[in-house]
Parts: C-alpha cells; structure tokens; sequence
C-alpha cells in the first residue's frame, strides 16, 4: 500500500527521543527536547513508549530547577559513556544509565512551558554519577539569547550559575534531615569534552536504536 507522506507527517507527531534529529552540525549545535522549565512545580518527563509528556511525580521539596531541563534527541547513554565515565573519574563500577542524555539550557528568557524544541549550543557539562550510573548533564545556551547567546565555553558562564546547577542535582532528592547521598558530580568539563560526550551517546543510541533510527530517518526524509 503506498504511503502519502505528506499526509502521514501531518497525521502524526514525530516521537521527540527517537524521531526528531540531533541536528545537522551536531554536538557543535544540537536540538533540545524540553521537559520542564524553572516555574514547573510538578517533575514532567518523556513517555518513552508513547513521546507524549508525562507527570513523573510533584517536586517533593522546595527546589525548582534553575534552567530549561530535557534530553537530546537520538542519544541513549550505554556502554561507550559509561567507559568513558570511568576513564575520567578514574573509577571501575560505573554503568550507563539506559536513558537519552540529559541537556540544562540557559537563556535569560522566561519560557513558560515544556514540550518544546530548541536549537541550543553546548558549552560544557557535569560529571555525574548516581548509584553507579553515568547520568551526563551537558550545559548548553539557547542560540541567540541576549545574555547567554554568544557563550562558547564553560568558563564564560558565571561560577554562581553552575553552583547552582550542581547544588540541585545534588540535593534535588534529598529528604530533609537525610545523611546518605546517592549521587555525586566528579567534573565541570568544558565544551570539546561535552562533545565527545555527545558523540559518544550517539554510538550508543546507534548500537542500541540503531535500526529504529533508520526508519524514523526514512519517514522524516521522504
């Protein structure tokens, strides 16, 4: 039965994980799916299965996150980041953590909602490890944001903005009054390290997702 494509891409949505490209000149400029923004006050991430967004559950504390906050498409965080993981941190017990890697976004615009797309440059990342999974947060500027826009590199970010990244990531699921800390951050890294991380999170997809990737890749093309 042939297929009018035309119709098929206005019938259904393209799957944010697996269905939109990374981008043509990626890791130096990547798209951004975006989850949740800083006024959010319920935690909202993507429905693998469907590539709607969902409700994972309300911000249990009083923490809000201090940036955009979502994934990159066609990534999976496996085998090739958790080796690279643990060549940095000098660690051997590190696994991936099975999802698409992890993107904060600065911009000085007020963003009021998710499930949306933007073209973003990574300037640099953190190191993190949560129960013995590698979980990336790469750190990226919206493009063209007066404030944020011309940034390149990590260094040219304030240190009170990425304090304050890696304070919540730390504390986000902390109970009051608990003494045990699951996750740690071991690195900033700057923008080559971020990517290498992000092209080592595309092999990953591609051993993972790599036949999917060819259909979702036909389907948009044609």
């Amino acid at each position: 039965m042939d297929i009018d494509m035309n119709l098929f891409h206005r019938l259904f949505r393209a799957h944010p994980w697996h269905g939109i490209f990374i981008g043509e000149d990626a890791p130096r400029v990547v798209n951004a799916y975006i989850e949740i923004v800083p006024s959010d006050t319920v935690k909202y991430e993507l429905d693998k299965p469907t590539g709607h967004l969902k409700v994972d559950r309300p911000q249990k504390f009083s923490n809000v996150y201090p940036t955009l906050y979502g994934l990159i498409p066609q990534t999976y965080c496996g085998e090739t980041i958790a080796e690279f993981c643990m060549k940095q941190a000098s660690r051997t017990d590190i696994v991936g953590d099975g999802d698409p890697l992890d993107i904060c976004v600065l911009t000085e615009k007020a963003i009021t909602h998710g499930d949306i797309l933007l073209p973003v440059t990574p300037i640099g990342g953190l190191r993190m490890i949560d129960s013995g999974e590698a979980d990336d947060k790469i750190i990226a500027v919206m493009r063209g944001d007066a404030i944020y826009g011309h940034m390149r590199d990590i260094h040219e970010c304030p240190p009170a903005q990425i304090d304050r990244l890696k304070h919540y990531f730390l504390t986000y699921k902390d109970a009051p009054g608990a003494h045990k800390r699951e996750a740690e951050i071991t690195h900033v890294y700057g923008r080559d390290e971020a990517h290498e991380v992000i092209e080592r999170s595309r092999r990953d997809y591609e051993d993972e997702f790599g036949d999917l990737k060819d259909l979702f890749e036909n389907l948009r093309t044609n």
